[in-house]
C-alpha cells in the first residue's frame, strides 16, 4: 500500500493471518461438536438436532452480512484494525458464557450476539487484498486464506481430543484463551496504514463503486455469486457429519474423533489449494481453473453420496477441499482484478457479503434438508457445484480487457 512500505504490508499481513490462524482454530474446537453439545444439553431427536445446530451455526454470519454496511461506516472513521479488535473480543466472552450454559436456546441467543460483532475472518482477506498490489494479490488473499484453512486443520483433531479428556464444556473455555492469543496478536503487530484521501469524495463519503465497462460489472456480479456458491457448499458439512458418521456405523465413542479428522483433513487440502493457487492461475485462465475445480470438488462429494467406508471418506475430503480451496481465492483474485482502484474497499465488501451469506445460509439448509435425509444435504451440494461449473463454463469470459485484469486473463 502506498505511503507504508513493504516492511509493515508484511507485518500487517502476518498480523492479520496469524489471527486468522489462531481465531479459526479456536472456534474449530468446539464448533464442530456442537450437535453432540446439544445431546448433553438435552435434546435426543436427530432431526431437532440437526436443525438447532445449522440455525446456532449460520445465525452469526447471516447477521454479520446483513450489518456490514453499518460497520463499514464505523471503519470509514476508526479504522478496521478496531472491527477485528471488537469482533475479538465478543468472541472471547461469548466462548466463556457457551461452556456455561444450560439450555439449547442459549446456545442460539449467543450465536445471535456474536452476529453483532463477527466478520474478521472475511474482512481479513478484504484487507489482505487491499494492502497488496495487483501483481501480489493472489499471494496475499491466498496467505490469509490458508491461515484460516489451517486453524481448522488443527482445530477440531484437537478439539476431538479435548472433547474425549476434559469434555465439550470445558473446552468453549480454551477457545477462550485461543481468541485472546488472536486479539494480543492484532492489538500489538498490526499497524492500521493511513487512509488515503484520494479515495474519498469532497463530502467525506465512500467512492461508488463504477466498473470501466458493463462486461466488467457481469464478470464481478457471476464471481460473487460463485463465491457464495462454494461458500453455501463448503460449509455445509457442519451441522450435519456427525450424525452422518453415527448412521455409517461409528461407534458413539468415536464420533467426535472421526468427525474431527475430516473436518482436520478437507481444512488442511484447502490450505494447500488456497497456497497453489497463484502459480495455477499462471497457467491456466480463471474460467478454466474455476469449472475444472467446481467439477473435482463435485467428484469429492460422491463418496459421501453413496456412503462409502470412513478411508475413503478421508479421500474424498482431501479431493473436495483442495479444490474449494483454489476456487475460493481464484474467484476472490479475479473478482479483485475487475474492481476499479479507486473503488477496492466497496468491492470487497460486496465480496464479503456474498461469502458472509453463503457462511450464513449453508448451514441453516443442511439443518432443513437433514430432516428430509442427511444424504440429500451431500447429493444437493454436488448439484450446487456442477451448476456453479457450468455458469463458469458459459458466462465467464476467457479474456478480460489488460485494464481490468492485468494479471490472471494470460492463457
Amino acid at each position: 500500500m502506498a505511503g507504508t512500505g513493504p516492511g509493515p504490508v508484511n507485518r500487517n499481513l502476518l498480523a492479520i493471518a496469524g489471527a486468522c490462524f489462531i481465531g479459526f482454530a479456536g472456534f474449530t474446537l468446539v464448533m464442530p461438536f456442537l450437535p453432540l453439545y446439544f445431546v448433553q444439553l438435552g435434546m435426543r431427536d436427530p432431526a431437532d438436532i440437526a436443525l438447532w445446530s445449522g440455525l446456532s451455526l449460520g445465525v452469526t454470519p447471516g447477521m454479520t452480512a446483513l450489518l456490514a454496511p453499518l460497520w463499514g461506516r464505523v471503519a470509514d472513521r476508526y479504522g478496521n484494525k478496531f472491527l477485528v479488535l471488537r469482533s475479538l473480543a465478543c468472541f472471547i466472552i461469548t466462548m466463556v458464557m457457551m461452556g456455561l450454559v444450560t439450555r439449547p436456546w442459549h446456545i442460539f441467543a449467543l450465536r445471535v450476539l456474536q452476529g453483532f460483532f463477527a466478520g474478521y475472518g472475511a474482512l481479513a482477506v478484504a484487507m489482505a487484498a487491499q494492502a497488496a498490489p495487483r501483481d501480489r494479490m493472489a499471494s496475499a488473499i491466498g496467505t490469509v486464506q490458508t491461515a484460516q484453512r489451517l486453524g481448522p486443520a488443527l482445530g477440531p483433531a484437537i478439539g476431538g481430543v479435548l472433547a474425549v479428556a476434559i469434555g465439550i464444556r470445558a473446552t468453549f473455555f480454551v477457545s477462550s484463551l485461543f481468541y485472546l492469543l488472536a486479539f494480543v496478536l492484532v492489538w500489538r503487530w498490526f499497524v492500521e496504514p493511513a487512509r488515503l484521501p484520494a479515495l474519498e469524495t469532497p463530502d467525506g463519503e465512500p467512492p461508488r463503486l463504477s466498473f470501466a465497462s458493463g462486461a466488467a460489472f457481469q464478470q464481478f456480479v457471476l464471481l460473487m455469486g460463485v463465491i457464495f456458491g462454494l461458500q453455501l457448499v463448503d460449509r455445509s458439512f457442519g451441522p450435519v457429519l456427525p450424525l452422518y458418521l453415527e448412521q455409517l456405523g461409528v461407534a458413539r465413542s468415536h464420533l467426535a474423533l472421526a468427525a474431527g479428522v475430516l473436518f482436520s483433513s478437507v481444512a488442511a487440502a484447502g490450505a494447500l489449494g488456497n497456497l497453489v493457487t497463484q502459480r495455477l492461475l499462471q497457467r491456466w485462465p480463471p474460467r478454466a481453473l474455476l469449472r475444472w475445480t467446481a467439477l473435482a470438488a463435485a467428484a469429492g462429494l460422491l463418496p459421501f453420496v453413496v456412503g462409502a467406508p470412513v478411508v475413503w471418506l478421508v479421500v474424498a475430503t482431501i479431493v473436495f477441499g483442495f479444490a474449494i480451496g483454489v476456487a475460493m481465492t481464484a474467484s476472490f483474485t479475479a473478482a479483485g482484478h475487475v474492481i476499479p482502484e479507486q473503488s477496492r474497499s466497496t468491492g470487497f465488501g460486496l465480496l464479503t457479503s456474498a461469502s458472509l451469506v453463503g457462511l450464513s445460509v449453508s448451514p441453516m439448509a443442511s439443518g432443513v434438508l437433514a430432516r428430509i435425509s442427511i444424504r440429500s444435504v451431500f447429493i444437493v451440494g454436488m448439484i450446487t457445484l456442477a451448476v456453479l461449473s457450468a455458469m463458469v463454463s458459459y458466462v465467464l469470459r476467457e479474456r478480460v480487457d489488460r485494464a481490468e485484469q492485468p494479471s490472471v486473463e494470460e492463457t
